[in-house]
């Protein structure tokens, strides 16, 4: 990734399986204002936001359970 943004957050999805997955998860988040990159790691789960605002776990959480996955705790 290498776009700049002031803040980053970083979150473990769980349920995921395939590039399908990875790319359902990347779009609903990149849909959330202010995000300027997502980067989501298929093999741990891990989820990668930048943006140029602080993005709140619930709106990630609500992006991710659209997608149809969860947060791990």
């Amino acid at each position: 990734m290498s776009v700049e943004a002031p803040f980053r957050t970083q979150v473990t999805v769980t349920g995921m399986t395939c590039h399908h997955c990875v790319m359902s998860v990347t779009e609903e988040i990149n849909e959330i204002d202010g995000v300027s990159a997502v980067d989501v790691s298929l093999d741990s789960g891990s989820v990668t936001v930048l943006a140029d605002r602080e993005i709140a776990q619930h709106e990630i959480a609500a992006a991710v359970a659209e997608a149809g996955y969860g947060l791990a705790d």
